[in-house]
């Protein structure tokens, strides 16, 4: 959307929104600008208007739909790729996209980017076809010496599962202390990826998302920084849980929760 300053309008003339976890919205566009649609993208599980976790059905609908009318299902994999499952959002849900976005994480947290997809696609971007595309990063043997590292330490054995274990113990704790202070909160995770919301939820889309009292999450982070925590600073982030992360800094976290969801 051109939303902000420096983004004009013609930049995003080409680009229609549909609501998150809506098929019928998606179908409609698509019968209303038959054989013009070129491409879908999305992320397969929201990062960028909190964490959001899409029904399967919505994510199977559009890659049916996709095919059904010669479109391209793209994933924008920058937050869950190798996060929620070493194959990313499309190994957890089952669903192949066309196109994949991977962000610094395949550079181990360094400055790269890289996106892939079927062959015939692939096969258009230079020097095999005619798309031309460089970067000054492209390939970097730094980036690309961590990335591989990175991705040899998820291979070892039980590291999704320590993930999945430290992250469902910080998201209920959250939510429990929330509540327990008498606000209203909802919250989830798949794996080291995780979100919550100051509203009573549930949270589909970003129009309930935009529901959450972003006043109270101001204070309760605020809260949470002064007793040395630093979670994402806005209502409309998801959290990543690290592998080194420890049981210690959860109970810590979750205890600096509890006397800030008391304070505000």
């Amino acid at each position: 959307l051109p939303d902000s300053p420096g983004v004009p309008s013609g930049a995003t003339s080409g680009t229609i929104c549909a609501k998150y976890n809506d098929l019928d919205s998606v179908k409609q566009i698509f019968e209303a600008h038959k054989g013009e649609i070129a491409g879908l993208i999305l992320e397969p599980v929201v990062g960028n208007s909190g964490f959001i976790v899409p029904d399967k059905a919505f994510l199977e609908g559009l890659r049916d739909l996709c095919t059904e009318n010669g479109a391209l299902l793209v994933f924008d994999e920058v937050m869950t790729g190798f996060r929620i499952a070493y194959g990313g959002a499309q190994e957890h849900w089952g669903i192949t996209p066309d196109l994949t976005t991977m962000g610094k994480v395949i550079g181990g947290g360094l400055p790269v980017g890289a996106y892939g997809g079927k062959r015939e696609i692939m096969e258009t971007v230079a020097p095999a076809g005619p798309m031309y595309q460089a970067g000054t990063l492209s390939g970097n043997p730094l980036a690309m010496t961590a990335g591989i590292e990175t991705l040899k330490a998820l291979k070892k054995p039980g590291m999704y599962e320590k993930l999945d274990k430290l992250t469902n113990k910080l998201i209920t704790g959250i939510l429990a202390a929330g509540k327990e202070a008498g606000h209203d909160v909802c919250g989830g995770y798949i794996s080291g990826m995780f979100g919550f919301f100051f509203c009573e939820g549930p949270v589909k889309s970003f129009e309930d998302a935009a529901k959450s009292d972003t006043a109270k999450f101001a204070k309760w982070h605020r809260g949470m920084l002064e007793k040395g925590i630093y979670l994402a600073p806005s209502q409309y982030e998801a959290g990543f849980m690290s592998c080194a992360h420890t049981e210690e800094d959860i109970d810590a976290t979750i205890a600096a929760a509890k006397e800030v969801f008391a304070s505000i």
